[in-house]
C-alpha cells in the first residue's frame, strides 16, 4: 500500500525519454551513424546523453555544426529518418522501472507516459517493449496544442486516467516536466538519473521530490 504521505495518489505520470524508460543507447548510435555519413568522429555515449531530453534539435545542436538553418533543418531531418528506422533496439525501461509499474497495477493506481516525443516515435517504442495494454494514456505533442511546459497534455491524462490532477504525481528529467506537473497542480518529483546536463541541477527546478533510481521511488511512495 502507498505510505500515508502519498495516500491520496490516484494517478501516476511519467515523462518519456530519460524517466521512465532509457532511450539514450540507441541515440548514441543515430548520432554517430549520422556522424559518420559526415566524415566526423565518433561521440562518446556521454557526449551525447545528457543532450537526449532535447528532442532532435537539440542533439542537432550539440553533435553536428550547421551553417544555416537550412542545413540544420536537413541534418535534424536525417537524425529522425535514421532514428526512426532503428527502431529502438537498445531502449529499455530503467532498471527496477517495471517492478514499481507493477506495484502501482497490483494497487489499482492507473499511470501513463505524457511526452514531447512525437507519437511517430513513441508508439513502435512503447509497443516494443510490451507496454501498450498497461498504460491508461501516451500523450505525446499530436494530441494537444501545446506541448509540455503547458499544462495541457497533463490535464488530458488525468480526465483519461478518470482522476483528479491534484491527485496525481509526474515523474520527469527536464525543467519542462517540472514546470508542466506544477502549471497542472500536480505533484512533482524530479529524477536525478535521467538526462540532465552538466551545467544544470535537479534540485534548481525546485519539484516536490527527488529520487536518484528507481528502487528509491519505490520504497519512497510504498511501505515495505
Amino acid at each position: 500500500m502507498l505510505n500515508t504521505r502519498f495516500e491520496n495518489i490516484k494517478g501516476v505520470f511519467f515523462d518519456l525519454d530519460g524517466t521512465l524508460i532509457d532511450t539514450a543507447p540507441d541515440f548514441v548510435v543515430t548520432v554517430n551513424q549520422l556522424r559518420a555519413k559526415y566524415n566526423l568522429p565518433a561521440l562518446t555515449d556521454k557526449d551525447i546523453r545528457f543532450h537526449v531530453s532535447t528532442g532532435a534539435g537539440g542533439l542537432v545542436e550539440a553533435c553536428f555544426e550547421t551553417e544555416n538553418e537550412e542545413s540544420f533543418n536537413q541534418v535534424r531531418q536525417e537524425l529522425l529518418d535514421l532514428y526512426f528506422d532503428l527502431n529502438h533496439p537498445e531502449s529499455r525501461l530503467f532498471p527496477a522501472a517495471d517492478s514499481f509499474l507493477l506495484k502501482l497495477e497490483e494497487a489499482g493506481i492507473p499511470w501513463g507516459i505524457v511526452t514531447n516525443k512525437p507519437e511517430k516515435f513513441a508508439v513502435p517504442l512503447i509497443k516494443r517493449l510490451g507496454l501498450e495494454n498497461r498504460l491508461v494514456c501516451l500523450l505525446c505533442p499530436d494530441h494537444v496544442q501545446n506541448k509540455k511546459p503547458h499544462p495541457e497534455s497533463l490535464y488530458l491524462a488525468a480526465s483519461m486516467a478518470k482522476v483528479d490532477p491534484k491527485d496525481c504525481i509526474y515523474f520527469g528529467d527536464h525543467r519542462r516536466d517540472i514546470e508542466a506537473g506544477k502549471a497542472a497542480g500536480m505533484l512533482t518529483a524530479s529524477v536525478e538519473f535521467g538526462y540532465i546536463p552538466p551545467n544544470d541541477t535537479a534540485a534548481s527546478w525546485k519539484a516536490d521530490y527527488h529520487f536518484d533510481t528507481f528502487e528509491h521511488i519505490y520504497n519512497t511512495l510504498f511501505t515495505q
